[in-house]
């Protein structure tokens, strides 16, 4: 959806009547029509590894876009730089500040870097999950009596399975405020 860039047509046909000219002004007019070519094949190129990035990030995250949060998987930016074959650093650069819209919303691309916790055998749950489920926890319980991290602790393991430790929760409970 974005317009392709180009050189005006201008600039053009000024470059090749010019092109008998030997002078300052000649050098000047190509020098800018090379730097206008650099420009636009920076910008496709950016475009192009911000395509491959999103690809990578939904192929390992495709649970979360059709059934939701619970579903999102612990993903490290090694994961995907790895994928698309660039460098970490090249993959944290394109998705700081860019947005995507999902079916379940609408995200900024780093959103889908998550850490886990291990439950130990061989399973590791995403972090934004149990934030998740901690914060609807929070949400249903007696304002006058909140539980408390452990009593949170040990309903995650008996509801749903998820062994976090109570310092876990207490992190956790601060981040969500």
């Amino acid at each position: 959806g974005v317009p392709r860039l180009r050189i005006s047509d201008y600039y053009r046909s000024l470059a090749e009547r010019r092109a008998s000219d030997s002078g300052l002004t000649q050098e000047y007019i190509q020098e800018k029509i090379k730097a206008g070519n650099w420009l636009m094949k920076s910008i496709e190129q950016r475009q192009k590894t911000i395509l491959r990035v999103t690809r990578s990030i939904l192929k390992h995250q495709y649970e979360f876009f059709e059934k939701g949060i619970h579903y999102l998987k612990p993903l490290v930016l090694k994961d995907v730089a790895e994928d698309i074959d660039v460098h970490e650093s090249t993959v944290s650069r394109i998705t700081t500040n860019k947005y995507v819209h999902t079916p379940q919303g609408l995200f900024e691309l780093k959103y889908f870097f998550t850490s886990g916790i291990d439950q130990g055998h061989g399973e590791v749950i995403s972090s934004k999950k149990i934030k998740d489920m901690i914060e609807k926890m929070i949400a249903a319980e007696d304002v006058k009596e909140p539980f408390t991290d452990i009593q949170i602790a040990e309903r995650l393991s008996k509801e749903s399975n998820i062994k976090v430790a109570r310092r876990t929760v207490a992190k956790y409970r601060e981040a969500l405020n």
